[in-house]
């Protein structure tokens, strides 16, 4: 009897110990979260350029190799001029993009704020069939919004993006400077050739299936831009320019972009014309525009590049874009591809990459060496 009590006190207190053990994993991976959340937002200005020029890195990595491999008669290009000629043009390009879009969002501003006083009476008409309460109401409601206070914060989010343009130009030298030890660094982290060798070959599915991704985006956002621009221009509207670059832009940004691109020129369209069936008729073009696009071409371009859930991209682009603002909603879908390949070839975490996939069916290890050897022999032609 003594000892039947002792097994039962044994396993009391055995079961106390494992409940005591999860609740203080709980605890601490709850913190943990709050600690990394809190980092993310107070240095999410040097984290999102750090971002952005990793980013450029894996873009230009192959640059940089094509440029190294030219010859000039029987003397090479060495690797350390091909990495600051590749500087030289990231740094050229991203200041003139800079400029370029500062432009446009200066133009826009000012716009905005002298058609300030047009728009709540120009929307608000909109509402005219619904009866005169109805657009009062409306008119009203708009009127009590302080647009000049809503410029005023974009002006200082646009205002900023200089300094992050000189700090990701910094933050891509560096990465060049260093890209020559990563393979030494990889395998003295590891300890261990072949997980080393495997983990690198994880970074590059990361890069590709970015690279692919922001490729395609690119081309579907510079088709997209292009044909709102001769989309306005058609219909005399005096920002057609600026609306053709923010669509470009907006559609880096999954969903939500495309429809705050398309109201956007309808608004504009609207205020500047103040006819009805003329801005119904360029809302349709363009949400026409931005559907086939995003709906036909896009989906048809990426292919099984990404595989990334629907669902996982709206809680990715509202999870970013609560802690970074709109850059982060720029860099949701990146972050994702980055945690889905991650989680693919971690066995602990595997069950996330397939709530992350669209079908269900994540990267696995024979995908991973198929095109990793793709790229290689890519790299050796």
């Amino acid at each position: 009897m003594a000892a039947g009590r002792d097994d039962k006190k044994i396993t009391s207190l055995m079961g106390e110990s494992e409940n005591y053990a999860r609740v203080r994993t709980t605890a601490l991976v709850i913190i943990a979260f709050a600690v990394v959340l809190f980092l993310l937002v107070q240095a999410r200005f040097m984290l999102i350029s750090l971002a952005v020029a990793i980013i450029l890195f894996a873009l230009t990595s192959d640059v940089i190799r094509l440029i190294a491999r030219q010859r000039i008669g029987r003397f090479g290009i060495p690797n350390w001029l091909a990495s600051i000629v590749a500087l030289v043009l990231i740094s050229t390009a991203l200041l003139l993009l800079s400029s370029i879009l500062l432009a446009q969002l200066n133009t826009v501003l000012m716009t905005t704020i002298s058609y300030a006083e047009r728009a709540p009476s120009a929307v608000a008409s909109l509402f005219r069939w619904m009866g005169e309460d109805v657009e009062r109401a409306v008119l009203n409601s708009l009127s009590s919004v302080e647009i000049s206070g809503y410029v005023r914060t974009v002006a200082g989010q646009a205002g900023s993006l200089m300094q992050g343009t000189v700090l990701v130009i910094l933050f891509v030298g560096f990465l060049f400077a260093e890209r020559i030890w990563f393979d030494t660094k990889m395998t003295n982290f590891f300890e261990d050739e072949a997980q080393a060798a495997r983990a690198t070959k994880i970074i590059t599915s990361i890069i590709h299936r970015v690279n692919y991704y922001l490729l395609v985006k690119t081309v579907v956002s510079l088709i997209t831009g292009a044909m709102i621009y001769a989309v306005a221009r058609f219909f005399d509207i005096e920002l057609a320019l600026a609306l053709g670059i923010l669509t470009f832009i907006l559609n880096y940004i999954p969903n939500i972009g495309s429809i705050v691109a398309t109201g956007m020129v309808a608004l504009v369209g609207y205020v500047e014309t103040g006819e009805a069936q003329t801005t119904a008729l360029l809302f349709l073009i363009t949400g026409a525009i931005q559907f086939v696009n995003g709906n036909v071409i896009d989906p048809w371009m990426m292919g099984r590049a990404l595989r990334l859930s629907s669902f996982g991209i709206i809680i990715s682009l509202a999870f970013w874009g609560a802690v970074w603002g709109i850059p982060g909603m720029f860099l949701s879908v990146p972050i994702m591809v980055m945690l889905m390949v991650v989680c693919s070839h971690v066995p602990e975490l595997r069950k996330v990459a397939v709530l992350l996939s669209r079908e269900g069916l994540p990267e696995d290890e024979r995908e991973l060496d198929r095109l990793s050897e793709e790229i290689e022999s890519r790299k050796a032609s």
